[in-house]
């Protein structure tokens, strides 16, 4: 069975290379009957590229992984 496999590539440099980063944070509000704040705990996590340090989230990746399905899709 014939199959090919082609990368995810950073548009700055064309590696393929990434290394995961997380950002972790908290996120406060007030809710209105009541004086006490409330928070949230938010973890991002962003992609950075080995070779020239380009970041890309999540959704830029996954993005570019459909563009990448639809090429070959369109080769059938």
């Amino acid at each position: 069975m014939d199959f090919s496999q082609e990368y995810f590539l950073c548009d700055d440099c064309q590696n393929k290379d990434f290394k995961r980063i997380y950002n972790f944070s908290l996120r406060f509000h007030r809710i209105n009957f009541s004086d006490e704040l409330i928070y949230d705990r938010l973890t991002d996590e962003i992609y950075q590229c080995t070779k020239c340090s380009k970041t890309f989230t999540n959704d830029q990746i996954e993005e570019g992984l459909i563009v990448i399905k639809r090429k070959y899709k369109k080769k059938d």
